[in-house]
């Protein structure tokens, strides 16, 4: 066992040790090390490489140095994963952030992770959904009475299961066959 040393602020400390006295635990490493052992076991479990879309939350206080810019900035440079972003504000300084993010697993929680480690980001949560791209069936359609093209669709799956594709591209509209 090793032995370290953390900063907690008087708010958490109040918090930890009413949980320490709510569950009956006899000090506060023995707490802290049950609260980590359950915080790393309750991440989300999927393959790497599996393609899913992540809907990521967190509470921002927007006080906290540059944080107010660094949050959208992250998702700009992933704008190529993010699909759609909200912030809602729950006072002067502290917003609820919720990023919907598709693409491998693992890309996806590193930015979660990321996120949720940056001073000032509490309550974050990471969600997956697994999915998969339907390439057996044929999607034929027009819009407005444009030329028909194909395109195919996102299935989503109940869970992360062996033996599944899993690739999730964007696909470019051709068009159809005549």
């Amino acid at each position: 066992m090793q032995r370290i040393t953390i900063t907690l602020d008087d708010d958490l400390i109040s918090e930890l040790d009413s949980f320490m006295a709510a569950t009956g635990g006899a000090n506060r490493s023995e707490v802290i090390r049950d609260l980590v052992r359950r915080g790393l076991s309750s991440r989300p479990e999927a393959p790497r490489n599996a393609s899913c879309y992540g809907v990521i939350s967190c509470a921002v206080d927007q006080s906290v140095r540059n944080l107010s810019s660094r949050v959208p900035q992250s998702r700009l440079d992933h704008h190529d994963q993010t699909v759609a972003a909200l912030s809602v504000p729950l006072d002067h300084t502290t917003s609820i952030e919720v990023t919907v993010m598709k693409g491998r697993a693992a890309d996806v929680q590193q930015f979660a992770e990321a996120l949720f480690l940056e001073r000032g980001v509490v309550h974050g949560t990471l969600g997956l959904v697994p999915v998969m791209q339907d390439r057996t069936t044929r999607h034929v359609h027009s819009h407005g009475g444009g030329p028909p093209h194909e395109h195919s669709h996102v299935r989503v799956q109940s869970s992360f299961g062996e033996g599944a594709s899993y690739e999730l591209k964007d696909v470019t509209p051709r068009p159809a066959r005549r």
